[in-house]
């Protein structure tokens, strides 16, 4: 199969699901509607879209999000699942048996750590975000692009590259941007909706995490804990601690920088980022990966000593 020509498998299933990841993102929603969008107006197939995790509150305005389901019957046989920004399989939880069970399986991505799962895989590590490789996807087939799909797509982009000011930013990226405007998406009403669309908790949560920072070698350094205590008192979801490490690495003597986020007494959830260091590989101790400058994964620790085995594995 050619990397895009997936435009028989779509056509010749009934059957369809869409998955996003765990604790979603502007890229993997954004990519999940806009596909699910695409594949009704060319063939009038309505496909089920899974979320694994709630839909934060500055992307329910995605054309689509409103019809994704959080929970689906295992017993289900889809003709085709596709994954969307999933970077490993295990990150769609328990939905991963109706993957595994789908006549075809397409899995869509763009992280280099991506081990390459399913039937069919189209990933592209040189891209921006998932949003482009499915741009790229839609061109490749002569898809038109409709308002909605271009609003989805654009948002998918934008997010995954710190609206156009991450290091993965690229001029592939802004010409996929700039078409995706001419086809209807608006910059300033999908940044008002992503950035300064926030609840009055979300922001006092992200305060409370940042002032509690702690500071090593030189600053050079940085993190801060969230401990279910945390989540508790502010009311907070699961993607209340989206952008605190980027704003932790936003310090000037910071080179790296990390959110660890307790599960629960035995588990921690890690999310770093670095203006030099390929946190990544040091993700992938854990069995964790991402992009060069931002990574994740989950140790198998209380918050303290998960912290304490990761910044063994630090080398400035």
């Amino acid at each position: 199969m050619d990397n895009y020509n997936i435009d028989n498998i779509i056509k010749n299933s009934k059957k369809i699901l869409l998955l996003s990841h765990m604790n979603p993102d502007g890229d993997t929603l954004g990519s999940m509607c806009a596909l699910y969008g695409m594949i009704y107006n060319k063939y009038k197939i309505k496909a089920d879209m899974n979320i694994v995790s709630n839909v934060p509150y500055n992307y329910k305005f995605l054309p689509y999000i409103d019809l994704a389901q959080r929970y689906y019957d295992k017993s289900l046989i889809y003709d085709l699942v596709i994954t969307l920004d999933v970077a490993s399989i295990e990150r769609v939880l328990d939905s991963q048996i109706l993957f595994e069970k789908a006549k075809y399986r397409i899995n869509i991505d763009h992280h280099k750590t991506n081990p390459g799962f399913g039937d069919y895989k189209i990933i592209e590590p040189e891209a921006s975000s998932c949003g482009e490789v499915l741009y790229n996807i839609f061109k490749s087939n002569n898809w038109d692009i409709d308002e909605n799909s271009a609003i989805c797509l654009y948002t998918a982009i934008m997010t995954d590259t710190g609206n156009f000011r991450f290091e993965n930013t690229s001029s592939a990226s802004l010409r996929a941007a700039a078409d995706l405007v001419d086809c209807g998406a608006n910059p300033n009403y999908i940044y008002k909706k992503c950035y300064e669309t926030k609840t009055k908790n979300f922001v006092l949560f992200q305060n409370h995490c940042v002032n509690k920072a702690v500071f090593l070698e030189d600053n050079k350094i940085v993190y801060t804990t969230v401990y279910k205590k945390d989540l508790e008192k502010f009311h907070a979801g699961d993607d209340y601690t989206d952008g605190i490490a980027e704003t932790l690495r936003a310090i000037d003597s910071t080179e790296i920088s990390f959110v660890a986020k307790e599960v629960d007494n035995k588990l921690t959830k890690i999310s770093m980022r670095s203006k030099k260091c390929d946190v990544a590989s040091i993700c992938s101790h854990f069995d964790g990966g991402g992009h060069t400058f931002a990574a994740g994964c989950t140790i198998k620790l209380p918050v303290d000593d998960a912290v304490k085995k990761l910044l063994e594995e630090i080398k400035l």
